[in-house]
């Protein structure tokens, strides 16, 4: 083709930002739990996670334990939050757009959550900023925090989601991420067993709950390696089901109290047919129910994944980090705590993938702003094919000693 007869140029694509960036740094409501917690809530949290720690879910053996009953895994918070615990990063309406979690930092304070605990949020809009990518064009990174207090209003812990806004239509146009999922892969007989293996493996490697000292560990220490999956429609549907907004009459919208046109609930500009509709909602729940109609609906909806720039069916930032946070807490036991943790989310598990995660101490230190030993733990996340699909620095609170455990204990 001649100069003259060269392609028209594409018309260069723009987010509208008009409606984002009044908001920064604004308090913003969202969605509150109507009711405590129960324990069948953290049962089917931790059966969704595939996180089969009998401190979570088997009463016999909570008993048994130091904490007399059953306790809320860490990662739980995100679990009894609204809309995955990214509704703070995905304020301001950007027409035509969709959103994807790009990453989440966890501060944790210390109470525990157990059944019968209610929690509220305080939630702000941090920052952001655009990004030129190759999957999306130009792609908004929005940080948005959100602090959950206990029903004493004790601050239990803070996350700071990262929400990945970008022009639907222009991801699907593009469709760069089709060249890394490629088809979903099939596993035979063998290689299923040995799946299953490596997860018993992981599920036996510290089912007693036993907490290592700080002078047991070394730097270049390795954790027991934890395999997911395959990952299914099935387990997307049951991962999604234990995020206890989605079930019907739950939650409630609330304001912070005496702003003007806070961000509450209103449409963020999903493309059309990934919106919800409230007003019909209130006859007919399943009009806002993310597994039927949403910006969710694409996770087990192949056809919907691919008008959002998806090549399959795929899973939830939020899992992936509840994931992370379950993996090291296994190995920390039950005197260990996870104080702080910084995840990045690179790519989605898609259906029909394996998941594998590795752990490597990293640092370790005697003394912390905690006022405990605390070691820190490097952990990457990989599919079947080698490709990473997270990483993560996770700060983990060791006793010093068993006397130490005995003391704090009495």
């Amino acid at each position: 083709m001649s100069s003259s007869q060269a392609a028209p140029a594409m018309p260069k694509v723009e987010l509208d930002l008009t409606d984002v960036e009044s908001r920064v740094g604004q308090e913003v409501g969202g969605g509150e739990p109507i009711e405590p917690c129960s324990a069948s809530d953290i049962r089917r949290w931790v059966m969704a996670m595939d996180y089969f720690n009998p401190i979570h879910w088997d009463d016999r053996f909570a008993k048994a334990s130091k904490f007399k009953r059953i306790i809320a895994p860490q990662s739980f918070a995100v679990g009894i939050d609204f809309g995955h615990g990214v509704q703070p990063a995905c304020v301001g309406r950007i027409p035509g757009s969709h959103l994807i979690f790009g990453g989440e930092e966890w501060w944790h304070y210390g109470p525990k959550i157990y059944p019968g605990d209610s929690l509220s949020h305080k939630r702000w809009f941090y920052d952001y900023k655009v990004t030129e990518t190759k999957f999306a064009g130009p792609t908004m990174f929005s940080r948005g925090d959100t602090l959950h207090l206990n029903q004493h209003g004790v601050p239990v812990c803070k996350e700071r989601s990262t929400a990945i806004r970008y022009l639907a239509a222009e991801a699907e146009r593009r469709g760069y991420l089709n060249k890394d999922a490629g088809k979903a892969p099939r596993w035979n007989r063998e290689q299923l067993l040995a799946i299953e293996k490596q997860r018993l493996d992981w599920m036996l490697s510290n089912r007693e709950g036993r907490t290592p000292e700080i002078a047991e560990v070394r730097v270049g220490q390795t954790l027991v390696r934890r395999v997911i999956g395959p990952h299914s429609l099935v387990s997307f549907a049951t991962e999604y089901r234990a995020f206890l907004f989605n079930i019907w009459g739950c939650f409630d919208w609330a304001a912070p109290v005496g702003m003007k046109n806070a961000w509450v609930n209103q449409d963020a500009g999903w493309v059309e047919g990934f919106g919800f509709d409230e007003a019909g909602a209130m006859i007919d729940p399943r009009l806002r129910d993310g597994l039927y109609i949403g910006p969710s609906r694409g996770h087990v909806d192949a056809e919907k994944a691919a008008h959002i720039g998806m090549p399959r069916a795929y899973g939830y930032g939020a899992t992936m980090g509840a994931w992370i946070t379950d993996y090291i807490a296994h190995w920390a036991g039950h005197d260990g705590f996870v104080r702080y943790s910084n995840s990045s989310f690179r790519g989605p598990a898609y259906e029909g993938d394996i998941t594998y995660l590795d752990g490597e101490i990293v640092e370790k230190k005697e003394d912390s702003m905690w006022g405990e030993p605390l070691v820190t733990i490097a952990v990457k996340m990989t599919n079947q094919d080698g490709n990473t699909l997270a990483t993560a620095k996770v700060d983990v609170e060791l006793p010093r000693n068993r006397l130490d455990v005995a003391f704090i204990e009495r």
